[in-house]
This record gives C-alpha cells, structure tokens and sequence, in this order.
C-alpha cells in the first residue's frame, strides 16, 4: 500500500506538532521516524494509522492502484505500541480470538502457534492482566506481526523488552515483515537501523 501525505499537519490546541510534512511512503520499504521526546514521532504514526485526526493536508491510501475510502485503511495496517490498551480481563487466546475476527492473521497460522513463536505458549489461558509488562510487549508484537496486512506500523517495539524479547523483535522484523511497508518511530537504533529511509521530525516544525 502506498501512504501519501500532502501538506500534512497536527496540532494541539494551538501548538504545532508537526506541519508540512510532504512524503510518500512505497510498499515493502522500511522507514524510521526519529527525533527528540516530544517532537510527534509518536503523533504522526497514530495520524498515519488514523488514530487521531490531521489538522491541514491530506494523507491518501492506495493499494493495487486504488484508492481506499476512508474508513477502509485500518483494514489494511497492523499497530504496536506500548501505551495501546488491551483487555486484560481476557486470556491471550481469547484476546488473539477476537483480534481476528477483525484482522485475520497470516493463512497457516493458528493462534496456539503463534503464541509459541513468541515464548507465550505457556501462558495462553492466563488474563492478560498477570503478565509482565515485557511479555504484554511480546502478545503486541505478536498481533502486529502476524496479522494479514501490508502496512506495520511500530512505536518505540522492543520497550519493556529483555535481550531475548529484542532478539525476538529481529527476528519477527526478518521472518514476518519483508514485504510489508514498515514505519518505526524510535530514538534506538537498534530498532531501525535496517530501514531504508530515516525521517527527522525536527525538519516539520
């Protein structure tokens, strides 16, 4: 899918976050969006995804040629976060269950091998509520990675991560992520230093 943002801006209250951002983002290429805490790197990943709404300009989606209507692209775009919120009175398995239903994952892939693939499998009829934060990071991951979309969008993706947990996060980015359009927002490099194109969110002030 490609993502085009023309003139693109937000705002809060009156204070600019990032305006004039003019960028075309080409499927199966990996970008990074870096800059100092607090200059929306954060803000246009969740604009990009359609969390939050622009405030000037435009952003378009394209797939196979077409243009998307507007309420379709969420369809199409996996999100990992660590402030996303998930319901954790839920078991990972039923968490994972009622992802689907909204965005399948890869054919071939079940849920109880996904969750192994992530180190989780022991932990699938557990409420989400008494994992640790690192294995919270690793079921987000998981539900990006896996799912059937071409656009993954990754903010800051081995937080509250160990040394397993980001050599985990590498492997998903070589095994699961090399066709996609890939966006990262993050300050480490090692989260991003295999992306094609790096974003510097101090030149749209």
């Amino acid at each position: 899918m490609h993502i085009t943002l023309t003139n693109t801006g937000k705002r809060f209250n009156r204070e600019w976050i990032f305006r004039h951002l003019n960028f075309v983002f080409i499927p199966g290429k990996k970008y990074a969006v870096t800059g100092a805490n607090g200059s929306g790197k954060s803000t246009l990943l969740q604009v990009i995804a359609g969390a939050i709404i622009h405030n000037e300009g435009s952003i378009s989606y394209s797939l196979n040629g077409e243009n998307l209507a507007s309420d379709a692209p969420y369809k199409q775009i996996a999100f990992a976060a660590p402030y996303l919120e998930m319901i954790e009175e839920l078991t990972a398995t039923e968490m994972l269950q009622f992802h689907t239903r909204f965005k399948p994952f890869v054919q071939g892939h079940s849920i109880p091998a996904v969750l192994q693939s992530v180190g989780l499998e022991k932990a699938a009829g557990k409420q989400i509520r008494y994992y640790s934060s690192g294995m919270k990071q690793r079921l987000k991951l998981l539900q990006a990675f896996f799912s059937d979309t071409p656009v993954l969008l990754l903010d800051e993706p081995t937080t509250n991560l160990d040394g397993d947990g980001i050599a985990l996060y590498h492997r998903l980015i070589n095994d699961r992520a090399k066709n996609k359009l890939v966006i990262i927002s993050s300050n480490d490099r090692q989260e991003y230093d295999f992306c094609d194109e790096v974003i510097e969110m101090a030149a749209y002030k």
